[in-house]
């Protein structure tokens, strides 16, 4: 049996308009121009002779495009689903990945082999970014996203929770016993803190602890954390870090967290995916195996 449908372009054109009652939200939304857009709307205006917006200061509907409005976009949802189960039943070895990239090279990578060894199959394309990716425009199965977990209209699920943590190597650590010798010695300072608010500078963190600050402390500052990370392997000073960024620097004896003081924040890991993605096979292994990985 024929179907007499109109344009696709042209129904999802009047669809995106409809939602946001307005013409350039709708081509920001489909990356086209507003005329575009417009021109498209005329063309289903057309097909169905008939006008299915109120066009004044304010856009408004029809009364016959109000009532099918939540039809064409239920129709949209039912074909979107159809086509991520075409998706699911040919689905592809290749798992794309998103995570910020300190993440990525301290925590993710050093035991990706690991992964690999369990599943052979699929191969894992990293994109390490501080962006938040769209999943709606971007080629991303999977993102690790550092924050609240608050991510209307994605699953989401809690990997590890941050906290922040003192550490200096051996040589260093062996002469500070007490939070007030800090003030004599040179300090690494992640600059991550001008970004993150959960990050506290030295004075911050000092005051946790009772320490006045008399007199300026000696920072020395860091734009990125596997700098910070190196120089106190190095021993060049005591820095503050995230936990999970030095984890195996702390399993090793690499580094000492001092004075068993350790800082929790509101912030967490958390492994993003849209909703109908998170049963793909290859995606659930792979959240199997970051739980698995993070309980340890």
């Amino acid at each position: 049996m024929s179907r007499r449908l109109p344009s696709l372009n042209a129904l999802r054109a009047f669809e995106a308009v409809a939602r946001h009652l307005s013409f350039a939200r709708a081509a920001e939304e489909l990356h086209v121009t507003p005329a575009a857009v417009s021109q498209l709307v005329k063309q289903l205006e057309a097909h169905l002779d008939m006008s299915l917006f109120k066009r004044g200061k304010v856009l408004a509907l029809s009364s016959s495009a109000s009532a099918a409005l939540p039809l064409i976009a239920e129709a949209f949802d039912r074909l979107e689903r159809a086509v991520e189960q075409l998706r699911i039943d040919n689905d592809s070895g290749t798992l794309v990945v998103s995570a910020p990239p300190a993440f990525a090279a301290r925590w993710l990578i050093p035991r990706l082999d690991d992964f690999q060894t369990l599943h052979p199959d699929i191969e894992i394309r990293l994109l390490a970014t501080r962006r938040v990716i769209d999943f709606a425009l971007e080629d991303v199965d999977v993102a690790v996203r550092f924050g609240s977990g608050v991510y209307p209209g994605l699953f989401s699920e809690r990997l590890m929770q941050e906290t922040i943590v003192p550490v200096a190597a051996p040589s260093l650590a062996a002469s500070i016993h007490h939070p007030a010798d800090l003030l004599k010695c040179t300090l690494l300072q992640d600059d991550a803190y001008e970004w993150d608010p959960a990050f506290p500078d030295w004075e911050t963190w000092l005051a946790t602890l009772n320490v006045p600050v008399k007199l300026p402390l000696r920072i020395r500052h860091f734009g990125d954390v596997n700098l910070v990370v190196q120089a106190a392997t190095a021993g060049l000073g005591v820095a503050l870090a995230w936990h999970t960024l030095v984890v195996d620097e702390l399993g090793s004896g690499r580094l000492i967290p001092l004075f068993d003081t350790m800082l929790p924040t509101d912030r967490a890991y958390h492994l993003v995916t849209l909703n109908h993605r998170q049963s793909l096979p290859k995606v659930r292994a792979f959240r199997d195996w970051l739980q698995a990985q993070a309980a340890r």
